[in-house]
């Protein structure tokens, strides 16, 4: 099987550089009669990188340790659905991952109208683009970080997976990365192809849908990975601007500045050249992602290392600057009579260019701090990493003047001023009426105060489109895009308050013992220890209490597995759409004495809520285009 698996990749691999290599000729001789080759060339080389997946899956099924990968992600002791879910903890099987979503994305992209509405020399080219990059991923697969290796003789037992990966968080939020990822290889292919071209119909409207896909998987895994970075890492928080959380972060903020300026394009025909720059951008931004987290080039809690992937993946990047710069010179011609010149700053077109610088900012910022390692070294024999109160002082202002923005752009006009003044009256109230307030609460610190107000501003806009534009409510897309900013103003509020506002404390105590935290009285019982052959628990027992009331009961655990030394903290919250209570069990002794970190974060709930309405209100905004007539 794994030779069968191993060629099976091999033979993917060159049915795509045949693909690539013939719609690259076609397109010079001007010869489009091989289209229909070519997409079919494409079909036997997804069924074959369909098949060698197939067979990772069966050898984690069957815990056949003959494969190398499965021994070392994998033991009998673990559950088959987490067995399963090892297709992608490790760095062979998780870039096979990628490349299987990426040949499905292209073949279900392939049968949709959007494709089909496109010229045939669009196709071709298309193609040409695409199918390169599957070719590239699969160089990877069948060279440095092969997933069929045999161990010979195999192993009796697997190593197991990393006890942090055992969580449902971290089961869904890596694939749903890669299918961001991934997806915005098609937008990225088109924008190539219809500018190499001339295609006469934007890009943009063939590659809407695909890039609000990729944007929602890409969205889901980061707030899936915030979660989980809460309730399993112990660090009190869901983002510690970590080098590999950041790595998610660069192309979803790229990607969002893509996404509006696409609508400036789709409504206005200007913005052209910049989104097919960005549109290859964002998925540049996916590869530095994938580099980050493989090239060993930044250290990380959950970075793969090097895996002699970094160096072709770094190549790739350039490569692809090159090429996006040479196919913006060479289309130049085809687009000298179509640009259109911009609005005014006041308009609905020169927000959403203002939103867009400030997310390329933003993606700048989060670049250059996780790299400063690297760059560091150049003058510094011992570089350090820049800390999280760096991002936090540099990129909280900007994203609370992002969501301003928000507050305010859905009542301005598409040419220039305001559109509606009684809704600029409502949302200038709200800004100024909720800052007050909270002023008067104690909500004093600057940004948190800023962020809060514009939160509540944004929110009183949508409310009031809602209830005053009949578009808003009726029409999908509308009242998709508004949600979305609605989930925005959640998540930004969450932040405002959950992170500059935390209590914190930590104590170590004996059962029957009390500490205070944020007016609550948490009384710790008993340690409780449980033992398995997989696992071995200690569980702190904590009765929570305020003004006198019970409130829950708090169960933290440190959890040592098998084939594990080192210990892992299962962290306890009681939840609130107010104050969560959150609670780490850092050490415990044989006389039941606890050393416990106990935290307040008030409206961090919010984050959730509003990140999962962000990941789903975009759905209402897909549409179905019509298929050309051939």
């Amino acid at each position: 099987m794994h030779v069968t698996a191993y060629f099976s990749l091999l033979a993917a691999m060159m049915l795509c550089l045949a693909g690539s290599v013939t719609a690259m000729f076609g397109l010079w001789r001007r010869e489009y009669g091989r289209l229909a080759l070519i997409e079919k060339g494409h079909l036997l080389a997804t069924a074959a990188v369909v098949l060698s997946s197939a067979i990772l899956v069966v050898a984690l099924w069957r815990r056949d340790f003959s494969f190398v990968y499965v021994a070392e992600y994998t033991d009998t002791l673990l559950p088959l659905f987490y067995a399963l879910t090892a297709f992608w903890a490790g760095q062979a099987g998780s870039l096979l991952f990628w490349m299987l979503v990426l040949a499905l994305f292209g073949v279900c992209f392939a049968l949709s109208p959007a494709y089909k509405s496109l010229s045939v020399p669009t196709r071709h080219a298309y193609w040409m683009f695409f199918l390169a990059i599957e070719a590239f991923f699969l160089l990877l697969l069948t060279g440095p970080t092969n997933p069929f290796l045999e161990a010979v003789p195999p192993v009796p037992q697997g190593r197991g997976l990393n006890p942090l990966l055992r969580n449902p968080g971290m089961i869904f939020h890596p694939p749903l990365l890669f299918l961001g990822y991934a997806g915005f290889a098609i937008p990225a292919c088109l924008a190539l192809a219809a500018w190499l071209v001339g295609e006469q119909a934007s890009f943009a409207v063939a590659a809407r849908n695909t890039t609000i896909l990729s944007w929602i998987f890409l969205s889901a895994g980061i707030i899936l990975g915030g979660w989980w970075s809460y309730m399993e890492l112990g660090w009190g928080g869901y983002w510690a601007w970590d080098p590999v959380e950041n790595a998610s972060l660069i192309p979803w903020l790229v990607s969002t500045a893509f996404l509006h300026t696409s609508i400036v394009e789709r409504r206005t025909k200007a913005l052209a050249k910049t989104n097919v720059a960005l549109a290859v951008v964002t998925f540049v931004s996916c590869i530095l992602g994938t580099y980050l987290v493989r090239s060993g080039v930044v250290e990380s809690l959950h970075a793969f290392g090097e895996g002699g992937v970094g160096g072709p993946l770094l190549l790739f990047m350039l490569f692809s600057l090159v090429i996006l710069a040479a196919v913006l010179v060479a289309g130049a011609p085809f687009f000298v009579d179509r640009v259109k010149p911009l609005a005014g700053l006041m308009s609905v077109p020169g927000f959403l260019v203002i939103l867009a610088w400030l997310m390329l900012a933003l993606s700048a910022v989060v670049f250059l701090g996780t790299l400063w390692p690297v760059i560091s070294k150049l003058w510094s024999a011992n570089p350090v990493g820049l800390d999280a109160g760096f991002y936090n002082r540099v990129c909280l202002p900007l994203f609370a003047l992002a969501t301003a923005l928000v507050a305010f752009c859905p009542l301005l006009s598409w040419s220039e001023g305001v559109r509606d003044k009684a809704g600029l009256g409502v949302a200038v109230g709200a800004f100024v009426g909720g800052g007050v307030i909270l002023y008067g609460l104690g909500i004093r610190l600057p940004v948190p105060l800023f962020a809060s107000a514009a939160s509540i501003a944004a929110m009183a806009t949508v409310a009031y489109v809602f209830l005053r534009q009949r578009h808003a409510r009726s029409r999908a897309g509308a009242l998709g895009a508004y949600s979305v900013h609605l989930g925005l103003a959640l998540v930004t509020l969450g932040i405002a308050f959950s992170g500059p506002y935390q209590l914190s404390q930590e104590a170590v105590l004996m059962p029957g013992r009390t500490m205070e935290i944020g007016g609550f009285t948490l009384t710790y019982k008993d340690l409780e220890l449980e033992r398995n052959e997989a696992v071995s628990i200690s569980r702190a027992v904590i009765d929570v209490s305020r003004s006198g009331k019970p409130v829950g009961v708090l169960t933290p655990e440190r959890r040592i597995y098998t084939g594990f030394e080192q210990p892992f903290a299962e962290v306890s919250t009681i939840p609130s759409f107010g104050d969560e209570l959150y609670a780490t069990l850092i050490s415990s002794t044989d006389k039941k004495a606890a050393s416990l970190k106990v935290s307040v974060n008030p409206l961090v709930n919010w984050v959730w809520i509003g990140g999962t309405l962000m990941c789903l209100a975009p759905f209402l905004s897909l549409r179905r285009l019509r298929a050309k007539a051939e």
